[in-house]
């Protein structure tokens, strides 16, 4: 890869610069990050095909002066600490990203610059779907949209709101490649991305990519391909803010 920065570092050189005017690195702060469990993650939607709820994805929540902030990954681990020792963290793989990307969200909330740091929950996931598909509908029309990471709910909604026709979908999951969900075949996303942004008109994200460290590639293509794009929840919270990308989150919480 060439030496410009990843949208991560380029977050995190904002991050420094902001923990550093408001004196909090010095600071005697601890960090608690931990992964929660689908019940205190999500509460108890109806539907029962979230990632969290299957077990594929984990949350990972950190606090920080009372403030919470939160991601998903698939690698979920814990972190005991102070803020200077979270920027330090290796952002060479999924668990350490997760963990620095809640913490990240955290110091955000606290100092009132992301929000919708903290996952929504019970019903709140499922009128979600409709209203992120509604959003796209009448900012743009009847178009084309795909989605990066599979989840259920948007997906249908999507399909609802657009048709099958208008709808690809790639995902990480080999649960999911290849497979039929809602009149719609599941893409590979290792090989399948370019693909779906070519036939798409604007893409919808999942923040996860941040953590899984997709979402540089995926982006690239958008600009190379000149397509809209938006990302979607919690976890892209504070990356989204600092760095000025789009991101859609109805009922993300500020706690």
């Amino acid at each position: 890869m060439s030496t410009v920065k990843s949208l991560l570092e380029r977050a995190k050189s904002h991050l420094q610069e902001i923990i550093a005017d408001n004196n909090l690195l010095d600071a005697e702060i601890s960090v608690l990050a931990k992964p929660l469990t689908p019940e205190e993650a999500i509460g108890t939607p109806g539907r029962r095909d979230f990632p969290i709820i299957e077990g594929k994805e984990r949350m990972i929540e950190a606090q920080i002066l009372g403030a919470k902030g939160q991601s998903f990954t698939d690698s979920p681990g814990e972190f005991i600490g102070k803020l200077g020792d979270v920027i330090e963290l290796e952002l060479s793989n999924n668990k350490n990203r997760a963990i620095f990307i809640a913490a990240m969200n955290a110091v955000l909330r606290y100092l009132n610059i992301a929000d919708g740091t903290v996952h929504c929950r019970d019903m709140e996931p499922e009128k979600c779907a409709p209203e992120i598909a509604e959003f796209i509908h009448n900012k743009y029309g009847k178009i084309k949209v795909g989605l990066v990471g599979l989840n259920p709910a948007i997906a249908e909604a999507l399909v609802d709101k657009f048709g099958a026709e208008n709808i690809a979908n790639t995902d990480l999951n080999r649960e999911n490649i290849g497979k039929e969900k809602f009149g719609i075949t599941i893409m590979d996303g290792r090989s399948d991305t370019e693909e779906l942004v070519q036939k798409s008109d604007i893409i919808l994200i999942t923040g996860t990519t941040i953590v899984n460290n997709t979402l540089d590639g995926i982006l690239r293509f958008v600009k190379k391909h000149d397509k809209k794009y938006i990302i979607y929840g919690v976890t892209a919270a504070g990356v989204c803010q600092l760095l000025g990308l789009n991101r859609i989150c109805p009922y993300g919480r500020d706690e």
